[in-house]
């Protein structure tokens, strides 16, 4: 009785231990030491984002990697939720978060940091994580969690809430083959505090309300994955996700992608991927009586959305013999259909095509 009753983080910690206690004749290795710049742009839906993003990795002493990015956001918003309840905005939200991996035998055990800042948002959040390789190296057993804690405001006025986040993961990685690779993830994540928006407003009987959440949420999920070469040098990729959580939405994900090297210094891919998902209880677009919790926020609402994509690697080889460069480009386009929001200013059930575009060039040493 007494072991069962010990505290979250004791039982996780001794968990790693056995981890970590267990045999291995080989180290796995550590990442690269790397150095990366980013700069992205997404557009869509009367937003518009963009920004660069900067990582630095470098080990030491053949058992450490220490990690530090930073990561920019510019953002324009003139969605349709702004534009028919407020005016237009523009403001910058920057993020930073700090890693370290430390190899023991056969396990890595990675720690995170994590704060973005925004004039209205705060978010800090802390991870720990632990992979370990069994069975002569074939599989790969993962562990993880993440507390995360949350400032809400509203500019211009006196609101201010909180919000707190807890992420468990687990994770399983088989080599089927030397050609063939799976993998199954299952994701639990609780939520408390205040889950809305300051901003946004819904709809009773025509007239606006503030939104009004529950402030308690648990959700679920799980993925699985298969990678598979085809070919010279060529590569199938699959996945699907499927999420639920207390709210009663139910989302799919579906992803295929296929990848090629073109010589010996191009890589291409091009996927797709569908997804589709089902309304929250207390959503509506327009509710016909008053109750507890009422939201008009179109992302808890029923939509699909279908993406494609291509990404293109160009390896530019060894820059005074000690850089090995990479330059990346991304370019993916999306549509949403939601199939119960009105755009209020026409009556017709709101879509909106975007697109992001990433170029990022990677430097390993």
């Amino acid at each position: 009785m007494a072991a069962t009753s010990r505290p979250w983080w004791q039982r996780l910690l001794g968990l790693l231990g056995s981890l970590l206690a267990t045999h291995g004749a080989k180290a796995v290795d550590l990442p690269e030491d790397r150095g990366e710049a980013l700069y992205h742009v997404y557009t869509g839906g009367g937003v518009t984002a963009h920004g660069p993003a900067l990582l630095v990795r470098k080990s030491m002493a053949d058992r450490v990697s220490l990690s530090a990015g930073y990561y920019v956001d510019a953002v324009s918003n003139a969605s349709i939720d702004v534009v028919t309840t407020a005016s237009k905005f523009s403001e910058t939200r920057q993020a930073f978060d700090l890693g370290m991996d430390y190899v023991v035998r056969d396990s890595t055990v990675s720690l995170s940091l994590y704060q973005s800042k925004e004039p209205d948002y705060k978010a800090r959040s802390f991870g720990l994580d632990v992979t370990q390789e069994v069975f002569g190296n074939m599989t790969t057993v993962a562990l993880g969690f993440t507390r995360g804690s949350d400032d809400v405001g509203r500019k211009g006025e006196g609101f201010f809430d909180t919000a707190r986040h807890w992420q468990y993961r687990f994770g399983l990685t088989q080599i089927l083959s030397p050609t063939w690779l799976a993998s199954a993830n299952l994701e639990v994540v609780s939520d408390d505090g205040y889950l809305g928006n300051p901003y946004r407003a819904a709809r009773v009987s025509g007239a606006t309300v503030p939104e009004r959440h529950p402030r308690t949420r648990s959700s679920r999920a799980i993925k699985l994955r298969s990678l598979k070469e085809i070919g010279d040098r060529q590569s199938l990729r699959g996945e699907y996700r499927y999420f639920w959580d207390n709210w009663a939405i139910k989302a799919h994900t579906l992803e295929a992608g296929y990848a090629r090297y073109f010589g010996d210094k191009w890589l291409a891919e091009g996927f797709g991927r569908y997804y589709k998902q089902s309304k929250a209880n207390f959503y509506s677009d327009n509710a016909q009586s008053e109750t507890t919790y009422v939201s008009r926020n179109r992302q808890l609402g029923t939509f699909d959305s279908i993406g494609l994509g291509a990404k293109l690697t160009y390896s530019a080889g060894r820059y005074k013999g000690e850089y090995d460069i990479k330059v990346n480009g991304a370019l993916e386009a999306y549509r949403f259909n939601y199939k119960d929001f009105t755009d209020v200013r026409d009556g017709s059930k709101y879509s909106f095509i975007g697109s992001l575009f990433q170029v990022y060039v990677t430097a390993t040493y």
